[in-house]
């Protein structure tokens, strides 16, 4: 048997924030996985696509595949990672991404030089982008996906029916007609993946069965393991429990909506950042939605629970932009998000000090309609593509995270060493308590809120009808955005200027 992983192991969480991915590793060995697409510890490190020659820290540690042994028989590992990368993350100009189908291709030719017939792919970039690649390169024979976080499943539970986007595996015919098996386990450990492969004496997948296994309270805990994690809480309970605000409503980033529109956890952050930063003369402040990584409820708020919500520890940064530059930036920020299924939507902005209207059918580069910046006197005047504004933003985005180049090629003086957003969404939340959302707080003159009229809600419905693609929650949640989005274009003339 193998155990394999995908990635995403490393994510945001209180016990990433302390420990660093640490602990994550201690566990993937302890839980005998075999291989991974990154190298932690004891786990070998495959990647074809990933070029780290030219980072020291790196160099050597990268391997292009592995050749594993199980039940007398030789597999062959590869993997690939996501060419979106350096905008996703800082991986660092050292290391650079190749373009995954020629690097794959490359890597199956060497295995299959060496004898290995049965190849199994870890891929983390998507469940289509891994169908698309199944179909176009000969020589795998199963691929373990991830990014995508994907829910296949050929017969789910009832309480995950609606969101199986595919058969468990997914088979897809590779050019010379051989299958090529998909598989994806969801995400946050809430499904065990299994499948078993029988293969001919070619290397040729001829029987498979398998399914997600649903890790819920009928799986007994491995005493040893849950002895392990609850030492590794014990110092996490002092954050959770240390009160340091409270907010008098739901402060909501359910189903990722930070991504895809203005969320009211959004606004907190947006607003804490330009407060923090209104010494410095900052006049707006924009952060990427998917750095938000939960909700706070109603409540006490305590300070364990601002760093789930923000547990990257960013920093800070501000710099001078012309405002042709800001717009560029707001371009990027609702380039992807009209559509759940697009790659990028982490990028959609969070903003405080200005407000901008959108259009989600105009083409990307051409969605800003309208952008108003906030004065001192609490009017609104119209961006003035000529002049220089003092910006806040995170030092991920300010060095061209989630495509924000912008930032990175025309920012004037940053600096990029300010407080941690966690501090001080912190300290607002203290000073300001008990905050509340933006329609409580601060009314119609909130950024990026559409205020509907009654004429404008029948369209709805149309928009609805046109959108929802998929019957999951998800993506009906996703689909009252996209029909704010249009009614916002389609009562233009009702004096809507606010989305």
């Amino acid at each position: 048997m193998l155990v394999l992983d995908a990635g995403d192991q490393f994510q945001g969480s209180l016990f990433y924030y302390l420990y660093k991915g640490e602990e994550a590793a201690k566990f993937l060995n302890e839980l005998g996985f075999v291989a991974r697409y990154i190298e932690m510890l004891k786990l070998p490190l495959v990647s074809a696509n990933v070029d780290v020659s030219a980072e020291p820290t790196l160099a050597g540690k990268v391997k292009p595949y592995a050749i594993l042994e199980a039940g007398g028989e030789k597999i062959g590992v590869t993997g690939c990672t996501t060419t979106d990368t350096p905008i996703l993350s800082s991986p660092g100009a050292n290391v650079k991404f190749n373009a995954i189908a020629a690097s794959v291709k490359a890597q199956v030719a060497a295995l299959e030089k060496e004898g290995i017939n049965k190849i199994v792919l870890l891929c983390h970039e998507g469940y289509d982008p891994d169908k698309a690649l199944a179909a176009a390169v000969d020589g795998i024979d199963v691929i373990v996906g991830g990014h995508s976080h994907s829910y296949l499943s050929s017969n789910p539970p009832d309480q995950d029916k609606d969101k199986a986007l595919g058969p468990y595996p997914t088979v897809v015919k590779s050019p010379n007609g051989d299958p090529v098996l998909i598989v994806q386990a969801m995400s946050y450990g809430k499904y065990l993946g299994r499948l078993d492969v029988t293969f001919d004496a070619k290397g040729v997948p001829t029987k498979w069965e398998g399914a997600p296994i649903l890790l819920d309270a009928s799986v007994t805990p491995d005493p040893k393991i849950a002895e392990e994690v609850a030492k590794l809480d014990a110092p996490l309970q002092e954050l959770r429990n240390k009160v340091i605000g409270q907010s008098s409503v739901d402060l909501n980033n359910v189903d990722n909506e930070c991504r895809f529109g203005e969320c009211n956890i959004g606004d907190l952050i947006a607003d804490a950042m330009l407060d923090s930063q209104k010494k410095e003369g900052v006049q707006v402040a924009m952060l990427n939605g998917g750095g938000i990584r939960a909700s706070i409820p109603k409540g006490d708020v305590t300070l364990g629970q601002v760093l789930t919500v923000l547990p990257f520890g960013n920093t800070i940064a501000t710099f001078g932009l012309k405002g042709s530059d800001l717009r560029a930036a707001l371009e990027n920020g609702v380039s992807r998000a009209e559509n759940p299924g697009n790659e990028g939507t982490g990028r959609f902005p969070q903003v405080a000090g200005m407000t901008y209207v959108w259009n989600p059918q105009a083409p990307v580069g051409s969605r800003i309609v309208s952008v108003q910046i906030k004065q001192p006197d609490g009017t609104y005047q119209a961006l003035d593509p000529n002049a220089t504004y003092k910006v806040a933003t995170l030092d991920f985005t300010r060095q061209g995270g989630d495509g924000y180049s912008v930032f990175g090629e025309k920012a004037i003086d940053p600096y990029d060493f300010g407080p941690t957003l966690a501090d001080v969404v912190a300290a607002y939340i203290g000073a300001h308590s008990p905050v509340a959302s933006a329609s409580e707080a601060k009314g119609a003159s909130r950024k990026a809120r559409l205020r509907r009229p009654r004429p404008c809600r029948a369209a709805a419905p149309r928009c609805r009808i046109r959108f929802c693609i998929s019957r999951s929650r998800w993506a009906a949640r996703c689909c009252w955005y996209w029909a704010r989005c249009y009614i916002a274009a389609a009562c233009a003339d009702q004096n809507i200027t606010r989305f």
